[in-house]
């Protein structure tokens, strides 16, 4: 259905799916992650690769791993990421936690996440 201002409004799919299938379109291969609870609390083993968060996070603890590039939508409680239990420093943009906004985290060796913000 098109409404009055011309905008086609997504009805068959969630947003997290639908960034999943733009992802794809633009040649992005990410492994689909599954939060560890109902919380959206993620653990990542290995960080080596594209990941894409399934729903929306509320913390990422990467146990080990120094190259990863991680596609998430920061949930309201939006607490951040760490590395093996310790909480780290990101740089580049501040998280909205709207439960909407398509980021990415990259991690590249030693503590420190780059934050960068998806689309709009």
């Amino acid at each position: 259905m098109i409404n009055s201002d011309r905008i086609v409004p997504v009805t068959k799919t969630d947003l997290i799916s639908l960034y999943s299938v733009v992802l794809a379109a633009t040649s992005v291969s990410a492994t689909k992650l599954t939060a560890n609870d109902a919380e959206g609390n993620f653990v990542i083993a290995s960080a080596s690769g594209t990941y894409l968060a399934a729903e929306p996070v509320k913390s990422v603890e990467i146990t080990a791993g120094t190259s990863a590039t991680i596609y998430f939508v920061a949930g309201y409680g939006f607490e951040g990421f760490t590395i093996a239990g310790t909480k780290v420093t990101t740089s580049g943009v501040d998280v909205v936690a709207d439960d909407s906004t398509l980021y990415t985290a990259t991690l590249s060796g030693g503590n420190s996440i780059a934050i960068a913000k998806i689309g709009l």
